[in-house]
């Protein structure tokens, strides 16, 4: 039987940027791992024993010199709404995945952690976080009814709830973002560039303002966003495996060998032997600040934020692929808690807090109000007065209580709604792949995939030799007994 879902193609990202971490009379310090951690000195005052101090881990950038009090005037907002504090802890872009790994596997404390469809069946399935299909109904209702009843189902795996989804553009549509100045200059029809080979004109005419100016620049950990959207990915978050999203047969593949993302690859080897991809993109862990082109998962008005945090002028941003819906697309941004943590109701009645309040909500999306951000019209609309807030929006809650950034469409948020009701749907959408007796495998090709990837998704190899060597790796580890497994299920999932 069919169930309602979605699913999200990695993504990406992107989206209004944000930042915060750390917590009411904190230290902020930054590991060797790019991490940042928060030292809170131990307090034995009767309030720090009633109200309790959750750590959240997510992702985000470089933790500004404003942010311990920034998240002194949250804490103090939601001591007296909920009776809870937060810790947040920010894991760097570039680190994120290795960091949240190593907690997860060591076992460190957390009370709750973002998390997306690369990661949450495995953890689901180690047991690192905390089953709240009921808790969530009877602990927080105003949170459960909030959120859509197919966004709800589209995090469930075994049938129970494991973490709270993030409602805001469930449906996934792909933008590609260019800097007006250069479009002008070189008269780019922006409007008529669908696919990677109508972006090679214009990113060759681009070139010509030198040989170390790098029209697409690129990162190791995210490639050319939305690169593999076209497949689904059946919530591994491993390209080399899916089903292509408008197949009716719902057959699994090997996604590298398909004839278009082959052809999608040699397109990337040959810009990057041009020099329209920086060399370094291998190895670039962070991208620099306005980039004359970009791809991007986003919605309307995504612009205006990237606009203040890079410092650009003027960003064009054209659709290109989407809106759909995919099991995956549900799953790219969600906060689970820990199976291990005290403070599970707590942690819940924050979550709800920061997906209804308007205010709280606000503050961790832009950071300390005065200094990163001013109220124009209530906490309905806002204007960004620095670019220092490093935490991005879409990991923390709903975008339908978050302001409009002054600038953006003050409709913003209503037109995210039609995209998601507009969204066409993967073939196999509210399928998503139980692990549970493939660990290994899906580690071993993992394994695999984690050594090449980055070579291979920024252009920098010849994908008419890593290809065969690629697969010829992951089928030695396991990859034809996850794709039998996979057909398997999807075959019963469809019955």
């Amino acid at each position: 039987m069919k169930k309602t879902v979605k699913f999200i193609s990695t993504l990406f990202i992107l989206t209004l940027v944000t930042a915060l971490v750390a917590c009411s009379g904190s230290k902020s310090t930054s590991t060797t791992d790019g991490s940042t951690t928060v030292d809170t000195p131990k307090d034995t005052t009767t309030e720090s024993k009633d109200i309790p101090t959750l750590v959240w881990w997510t992702i985000g950038g470089q933790v500004p010199n404003n942010f311990d009090k920034a998240i002194d005037a949250m804490n103090a907002y939601t001591a007296e709404k909920i009776g809870v504090k937060i810790d947040i802890k920010v894991a760097s872009w570039g680190e994120w995945d290795t960091k949240i790994n190593t907690i997860v596997n060591t076992g460190e404390p957390f009370d709750i952690m973002f998390t997306n469809s690369g990661k949450y069946s495995k953890q689901v399935a180690m047991g690192a976080l905390a089953d709240i299909t009921d808790l969530v109904q009877s602990e927080t209702p105003d949170l459960y009814k909030l959120i859509p009843e197919k966004v709800w189902e589209g995090t469930k795996i075994g049938g129970k709830y494991y973490s709270v989804p993030t409602y805001k553009d469930s449906a996934l549509t792909q933008y590609w973002v260019y800097d007006d100045k250069y479009v002008q200059k070189y008269n780019i029809d922006i409007n008529n560039i669908k696919t990677l080979q109508d972006l090679d004109k214009p990113l060759h005419a681009m070139k010509a303002e030198g040989k170390s100016f790098y029209p697409l620049p690129m990162t190791q950990g995210e490639g050319l966003n939305g690169f593999f959207n076209e497949y689904d990915d059946l919530t591994l978050g491993f390209p080399p495996i899916g089903v292509k999203a408008d197949d009716a047969s719902r057959t699994v593949v090997s996604v590298l060998e398909q004839p278009d993302i082959l052809n999608s690859l040699k397109i990337l080897h040959g810009w990057y032997q041009d020099g329209i991809i920086n060399p370094d993109a291998p190895t670039k862990t962070e991208n620099d600040k306005g980039r004359p082109f970009f791809a991007a998962q986003a919605f309307p008005g995504a612009e205006v934020s990237w606009q203040i945090n890079d410092a650009v002028q003027k960003y064009d941003m054209v659709q290109h692929y989407g809106p759909i819906y995919t099991t995956s697309t549900i799953q790219g941004s969600l906060n689970a808690i820990s199976a291990n943590s005290k403070y599970k109701k707590e942690a819940l009645k924050y979550l709800e807090l920061v997906n209804t309040d308007p205010k709280l909500r606000n503050m961790l999306a832009f950071g300390e109000l005065g200094v990163d951000y001013n109220n124009v019209d209530g906490e309905k609309v806002i204007e960004r007065t620095s670019d220092t807030w490093p935490l991005a929006a879409y990991t923390q809650g709903t975008f339908f209580n978050l302001a409009v950034t002054n600038g953006a469409p003050e409709d913003q948020w209503e037109q995210v709604k039609k995209l998601n009701d507009a969204a066409t749907s993967s073939t196999i959408l509210g399928f998503a792949l139980d692990i549970s007796n493939l660990q290994t495998e899906v580690a071993n090709c993992q394994a695999v995939w984690d050594k090449y990837k980055y070579e291979l998704i920024t252009g920098a190899s010849d994908p008419e030799k890593m290809v065969p060597k690629i697969t010829a790796e992951l089928k030695s580890a396991g990859m034809d007994t996850i794709m039998k497994a996979a057909q398997e299920q999807i075959n019963n999932y469809f019955k």
